[in-house]
């Protein structure tokens, strides 16, 4: 079980596991999100851009980091619904074969006006394998309040 509204602190830092983007990624990435930019999928195009070579969707890093942010299972059963993205930013592109993970940091948190549920707000800052920033913005969630669970068994 995930943690609840309670459980959470200003300031507290989660890090999670770390993934490499590969080929794979890319090429199911493209025929699912229907994103075919010569960016991703021409090596010879790519070539003549300032990154030299091919580089994954920034979508496909932010997805990737949503289920590393699962796999560190802090809100898994306790999460009610995800409530946006603000002032996301993609400071360095992320190539094939760059292993990513991030941190997450809890800047602040409120409780709702209906109870038995709160908002937690965090900073998210994903990094590549020389801890180069590739992406970052802040991310809202509300969770579940310890004391509901207590209330409805």
């Amino acid at each position: 079980m995930g943690l609840y509204y309670e459980d959470f602190e200003i300031g507290q830092v989660f890090v999670s596991q770390a993934r490499t983007i590969t080929e794979s990624d890319v090429v199911q990435f493209t025929g699912l999100s229907g994103d075919f930019n010569p960016l991703h999928t021409d090596e010879e195009f790519a070539k003549n851009t300032p990154f030299g070579t091919r580089i994954a969707h920034g979508a496909l890093g932010f997805s990737i980091m949503t289920g590393l942010m699962d796999r560190l299972g802090v809100f898994s059963g306790t999460a009610i619904a995800f409530l946006g993205i603000d002032n996301w930013s993609f400071p360095k592109p992320i190539f094939i074969g760059d292993t990513i993970y991030f941190e997450m940091k809890i800047t602040n948190k409120r409780p709702t006006s209906k109870g038995g549920r709160g908002i937690i707000f965090r900073e998210i800052t994903v990094f590549n394998q020389n801890k180069e920033i590739v992406q970052k913005g802040q991310m809202n969630i509300m969770v579940k309040c310890r004391e509901t669970e207590l209330i409805n068994r």
